[in-house]
């Protein structure tokens, strides 16, 4: 956040602390150092091994979150060797001491009384400590200026160029399962799905002196071209970012080597742009190409993304447009505003967690090692079965992505009036931008814009519904929300939690 002043038409106003736009990456960078869970949970999917893709970062950055997953597994299996360790001692000076005392050995018997007390403070002491850096990592990876994947050590080069290659993905595998639903996994929840009137556009547009103009030639993949190049400047989205993608069904992946040169490996993440138009001037075989267009919101808080596709059977021209929201970060994320930073209350507190948990943690120290290792064991054991079963019996494996990691953890009861106003204003801007573009695009080949003005007065009729935990709301053609419920909960910051309803 910063001060200054701004001007504009001439007027020089002081500028308001702003989100960082980064926010929800340094947020869950950190959550990461509190969370072990979490931790787990994200270095598994960004960093192990795997024949499927994952879903899309928005507006994640994937290589920090990946940097302090793992820094935070690190420390969390380093604490449980320690531990295991002390376990190990504890039990053996608990036998010492029985030993002494059946054997009538009372100064093996007395040293083995206080072995353990020592074992407990050694315990203690190191669940305080890593306690103490975990939270004082998280406070410094979130409010420290530099870039927060600066903040942790790298992983394996092969996994953070892949995650790199993920921010600009142009190809996106989804899971079969989806297809029943929608191909555009990850993105939140439905707001539309609609195919827009048809337009006529067979018309030469009138001449001004009288007679028709020549029409210019034109295909699917000039207008996704021109839509994703105007729109940010038609609709007034700053960052708005826009991106023809191809997405694919994940059992119908080999069939593009391209994408999986190795049927053995995960799917890459870009190909050649010239499949890309392919997927949209002669679909494939469970292969299409959408123009994604994604607006975040401020600091990321919520995400809504509008997926469009030109249809062009001539004579008419239709668009397949499908609109869907993230929410907010759930209330498990905003641990870290709850910390206590005053000297005392945060000596206190530390002393209080060390005390709760240093039992807890060194009896299921060993138990949590063998969890893991048994996970690796399975994970390991089951991709070697599914890579023989694909090379030697030629099995088609569905290597489509079943969501994000975005999605997962959002939380509509976390959405307040701020997010769903500015939902509205996306969904707004967004749909009167691509009519305008399409509008300017026929014009410019000159085509008879007749049809195009009168399926334009049905497709502005049409509404977005919002869901959320307080009921929901409904976004008609001119931005109004009506939700008759009210506000409830505690607000974008308070507790909460659970998943989103259904649309």
């Amino acid at each position: 956040m910063g001060e200054g002043q701004v001007t504009v038409a001439g007027r020089a106003l002081p500028s308001l602390p702003q989100y960082r736009k980064d926010g929800v990456t340094r947020r869950l960078c950190a959550s990461v150092h509190l969370d072990d869970a979490f931790a787990h949970e994200v270095d598994r999917e960004l960093t192990g091994d795997r024949l499927t893709a994952i879903g899309l970062s928005l507006g994640i950055n994937f290589v920090a979150l990946a940097r302090h997953a793992r820094a935070a597994v690190r420390r969390r299996a380093a604490l449980d060797r320690q531990l295991a360790g002390l376990g190990a001692a504890l039990v053996t000076a608990v036998l010492v001491a029985l030993w002494g005392l059946v054997s009538g050995h009372g100064s093996v018997a007395q040293v083995g009384i206080y072995g353990p007390l020592g074992v407990l403070a050694a315990a203690w002491w190191l669940v305080h400590r890593a306690e103490s850096r975990a939270r004082a990592t998280a406070q410094h990876v979130f409010r420290d200026p530099d870039k927060a994947e600066t903040l942790a050590p790298p992983v394996e080069p092969q996994a953070e160029a892949w995650l790199h290659e993920l921010k600009r993905a142009n190809v996106l595998p989804y899971a079969d399962r989806a297809a029943l639903d929608n191909p555009f996994v990850g993105s939140g929840d439905e707001l539309r799905e609609v195919v827009w009137q048809p337009i006529d556009v067979s018309k030469p547009a009138e001449a001004p002196g009288g007679g028709k103009l020549p029409m210019r030639p034109f295909d699917a993949i000039d207008l996704h071209t021109y839509v994703a190049r105007q729109m940010e400047s038609i609709s007034g989205l700053d960052g708005l970012r826009a991106r023809n993608r191809l997405y694919v069904l994940g059992s119908h992946a080999y069939l593009l080597p391209e994408l999986l040169p190795d049927r053995t490996r995960r799917p890459r993440a870009q190909i050649p742009k010239q499949f890309v138009q392919a997927g949209l001037q002669n679909p494939g075989a469970g292969m299409r190409t959408h123009l994604c267009l994604e607006r975040v919101g401020e600091g990321g808080r919520l995400i809504v993304s509008m997926y469009l596709r030109a249809i062009l059977n001539r004579p008419s021209l239709t668009w397949e447009v499908s609109v869907y929201a993230i929410p907010p970060l759930g209330a498990r994320f905003y641990r870290l505003d709850r910390l206590p930073v005053a000297r005392f209350d945060r000596w206190w507190s530390l002393v209080r967690y060390a005390t709760s948990s240093t039992w807890p943690e060194l009896r299921g120290a060993p138990r949590r090692i063998r969890a893991r290792a048994r996970q690796r064991r399975g994970s390991a054991k089951y991709l070697r079965r599914l890579r023989r079963d694909i090379t030697d019996q030629h099995v088609i494996h569905d290597c489509g992505a079943p969501g994000s990691l975005r999605e997962r953890i959002g939380d509509w009861s976390q959405a307040g009036y701020n997010e769903r106003t500015d939902a509205a204003d996306f969904l707004n801007r967004l749909q009167q931008g691509v009519l305008t573009a399409t509008e300017r695009f026929l014009k410019d080949h000159n085509v008879d814009t007749s049809s195009f003005d009168k399926a334009q007065q049905i497709i502005n009729t049409q509404t977005y519904n919002i869901n959320n935990v307080n009921g929901p709301s409904n976004i008609g053609p001119h931005g109004q929300i009506n939700n008759p419920n009210g506000p409830q909960g505690n607000g974008p910051s308070g507790p909460g939690g659970g998943t989103p309803p259904k649309p």
